[in-house]
């Protein structure tokens, strides 16, 4: 019992120093955001767009996501468990884990402009980063697992790139 609470305080401690809990701001995203996402076996998925910012000398992520409006029900409120595996990277070097900070928005087919919710992390801001691009990184995962007499079946969550579709 002692070990099992011991594995779970730790695990928690992993989880708030690797994900985006930090100073925060806003700030809208540029004409042309890096997109990616991806789409549940079952139907429908997610879309995140993300910026870079210099914020008072350090950098900062900003950006938005959007989930389908249609989509199967075994996935509804699975977004934000999903955003909570994803990172953000520039040049190799991951910048922030975890992009639940990020604003929700309804799908749309152009997110330039949108205003994101920002992690201002402790990278400070150097010359070129206006220009570089970031990489999103969501891992597939099982997002959904049932199991009953008749045997069991899964729902996958796959980084396709934006999947939350548009207007």
């Amino acid at each position: 019992m002692i070990r099992s609470a011991t594995a779970l305080v730790a695990c928690g401690v992993l989880a708030a120093c690797s994900t985006a809990t930090g100073a925060q701001t806003v700030a809208q995203l540029g004409a042309d955001p890096v997109l990616s996402g991806g789409s549940y076996d079952s139907g429908g998925g997610i879309t995140v767009a993300v910026g870079l910012r210099e914020y008072q000398g350090r950098t900062a992520v900003c950006g938005v996501w959007a989930q389908s409006d249609q989509q199967s029900v075994l996935t509804l409120r699975k977004a934000k468990e999903v955003l909570d595996t994803g990172a953000v990277a520039l040049g190799g070097e991951t910048l922030v884990r975890g992009l639940r900070f990020m604003a929700e928005v309804p799908p749309m087919a152009d997110y330039g402009g949108q205003e994101g919710r920002c992690a201002v992390i402790a990278r400070p801001w150097q010359p070129g980063d206006a220009a570089r691009r970031p990489v999103i990184r969501i891992p597939r995962q099982v997002v959904v697992y049932e199991d009953d007499e008749q045997g069991g079946f899964a729902v996958l969550f796959r980084q396709t790139g934006p999947g939350a579709g548009g207007a």
